[in-house]
C-alpha cells in the first residue's frame, strides 16, 4: 500500500521532504551533492520550500524518488470537462 502525504499548506512541504531526505539516508549534504549544488542552497530550499521554484521542488522530489500526484479533495470521481459556448476544454480559459 503506498502512503499518501496530502498537502494543503505550504508549511506541511518542510517536514515532508526531511522525511523522504532522512527516510533515504541522506543528510542535507548528500543530497545537494546529488543536485548539483551546495549544502547552503538546499538547506535554504528546505527551511522554506515555499520560495522555491515549482521546477526546483520537482528536481528534488526527483531525487528523492517521490512522485507528485494531484487530486480534487473531496470527490471520488474525476469531474466532467465542462464546455463553454460549444467549445471544449482544449481552449484555456486563462
Amino acid at each position: 500500500m503506498t502512503t499518501t502525504y496530502p498537502i494543503r499548506i505550504l508549511s506541511q512541504l518542510r517536514p515532508i521532504l526531511q522525511g523522504f531526505r532522512k527516510s533515504h539516508g541522506l543528510t542535507q549534504a548528500e543530497l545537494a551533492a546529488r543536485l548539483g549544488v551546495s549544502q547552503q542552497s538546499y538547506a535554504r530550499l528546505e527551511a522554506n520550500p515555499g520560495r522555491a521554484s515549482m521546477a526546483r521542488i520537482l528536481t528534488v522530489l526527483q531525487a528523492l524518488e517521490v512522485e507528485l500526484v494531484l487530486s480534487p479533495r473531496g470527490r471520488t470521481a474525476p469531474a466532467e470537462p465542462q464546455q463553454k459556448n460549444g467549445n471544449s476544454r482544449n481552449n484555456e480559459d486563462w
